[in-house]
């Protein structure tokens, strides 16, 4: 099949001689430890959001290929489920360090799929991907052990649907466990930013790990439909839209199909006057814009107390005029394209919302690159509890800011929406941080830092945000039945 050559000079942190990677021109589905082609013959482009230029065409799978792929992933289980831990661990093991062997290429390919600076994907995305599968790795000869008074078998076939905003991340999260307590998978990317998922689905065909024991099929929504209503998978996972997420509890309701959701959210993030300034500041600047706001867990309801409104603002202002906004591939790009050209439609309605809402708006006076998907960091001031962009998930780098003066009050403001997945708390007082951990209803709290993961951790929220935990040893449980 005949490549093309992409070159990326501005990415830094290439070693020598590698100035650029191989893309195929065309990607097929991953099914039974090959790649085949889809039943349909129909093929979708991938495109840059920076350029919005195609980088690659994608294989259509549909319910037809699912079906393939489910009773391949099936038939694989009776061995894997049956396979030695430790040897199940010597696969993820493998898997784990074939990622860090090619993390300057999944780099690439995640900022050039999705948009992100290159910086994140260096250091934050593929490094945590890699982490993930080591530290379920260690997980599978231990489970015995962790549940010594209940032995835990696995559920059998999995289905896993993951999201455009972190794609190579929440692959491991999801595959790592399920594979460490000896399921098999069928994992759908998301349409849009499949790349990195294709290219995992290589490392996969080169561990040696058994043929069936994970399936890689790309599509669209009636793809990820089959597989939720497939009859032989025993477990879905989904990370995604609150929406979406609602048509899957639907559609295994009255079945015996485990289910875990980790859907969207609001987060508070609070500062009260005793708080660090400065470092709260970098605390709010990567709680909203990292990855363009494109986080679930993103703190895009800011509540300030009120007496040290007026100097966080101003700083912030002032913050928010250093972000460098343009194209991800540049090492020194703080803010890179949005996903979409839908998802900058959305964003972009809502900032018309809230100024109709009547909120006060503050962006950057910075010119935005002529091509590709691009939205300046956004303020409101002067919001309301009742306010739509307060209210509902924008997914975008756009924040709110409310004040507040006792604990009770922000408190209370904090857990006035449908959404519980995380929160930050920035004080000097140990006592007022575990008084708030206690009271939002969040599933995640930081405290003195925002957006920090860790595999040994557990996430997931409350509420609209879902239910189930990744990461830990609670990321074990939904794959386990007793």
């Amino acid at each position: 099949m005949s490549k093309i050559k992409k070159t990326f000079a501005s990415y830094d942190a290439a070693p020598e001689n590698t100035s650029h990677i191989d893309l195929k021109a065309q990607y097929d589905l991953f099914i039974n430890g090959k790649f085949v082609k889809p039943q349909s013959k129909q093929y979708y482009d991938t495109i840059n959001p920076a350029t919005e230029k195609k980088i690659a065409s994608i294989a259509k799978g549909n319910e037809k290929d699912i079906d393939v792929a489910v009773k391949s992933a099936n038939k694989a289980f009776e061995s894997w489920s049956k396979t030695e831990p430790k040897e199940r661990a010597k696969y993820i093991y493998r898997i784990a360090r074939m990622i860090q062997e090619r993390a300057r290429e999944f780099a690439v390919i995640e900022t050039m799929n999705g948009g992100k600076p290159i910086r994140e994907s260096r250091d934050i995305d593929i490094p945590l991907a890699a982490n993930h599968f080591f530290y379920y790795a260690g997980w599978a000869d231990k489970l015995d052990y962790a549940f010594p008074n209940r032995k835990p078998k696995p559920v059998g076939v999995v289905g896993q649907i993951i999201p455009w905003n972190f794609p190579l991340l929440m692959a491991a999260w999801k595959l790592a466990p399920a594979l460490a307590t000896g399921n098999t998978v069928v994992l759908k990317p998301a349409e849009s930013t499949p790349l990195t998922a294709l290219k995992l689905a290589e490392i996969i065909q080169e561990s040696g790990l058994p043929d069936g024991v994970v399936q890689i099929v790309t599509g669209f929504g009636d793809a990820g439909a089959a597989l939720v209503n497939h009859p032989l998978v025993n477990k879905i996972a989904f990370t995604g839209s609150t929406e979406v997420g609602k048509y899957i509890q639907k559609a295994v309701a009255g079945s015996n199909k485990k289910v875990t959701l980790e859907l969207g959210g609001k987060a508070a993030n609070i500062i009260f006057d005793d708080a660090p300034i400065d470092q709260a500041l970098e605390g709010i600047v990567n709680g909203i814009f990292f990855n363009q706001g494109h986080v679930c867990c993103a703190g895009s309801r800011l509540f300030v107390q009120e007496n040290i409104a007026d100097k966080v603002i101003q700083k912030l202002k002032d913050r928010m005029k250093t972000l460098i906004i343009g194209d991800p591939m540049d090492k020194n790009t703080d803010i890179g394209a949005i996903n979409s050209k839908e998802q900058l439609l959305k964003i972009n309605n809502y900032i018309k919302i809230g100024l109709a809402e009547g909120a006060e708006m503050y962006q950057t006076n910075c010119a935005l690159p002529s091509q590709g998907y691009f939205c300046k960091p956004t303020l409101f001031l002067h919001t309301a509890q009742s306010h739509r962009i307060v209210q509902e998930e924008i997914f975008g780098p756009v924040l709110t800011i409310q004040t507040f003066r006792t604990i009770e009050e922000v408190i209370e403001k904090a857990n006035n929406i449908p959404y519980g997945l995380s929160a930050g708390v920035w004080t000097d007082k140990g006592s007022k941080i575990f008084n708030l951990t206690t009271k939002l209803r969040a599933g995640v709290v930081w405290a003195n830092t925002y957006n920090k993961f860790d595999p040994t951790s557990p996430f997931g929220g409350y509420q609209e945000s879902g239910f189930g935990r990744e990461g830990g040893v609670h990321g074990l449980l939904p794959y386990v039945h007793f």
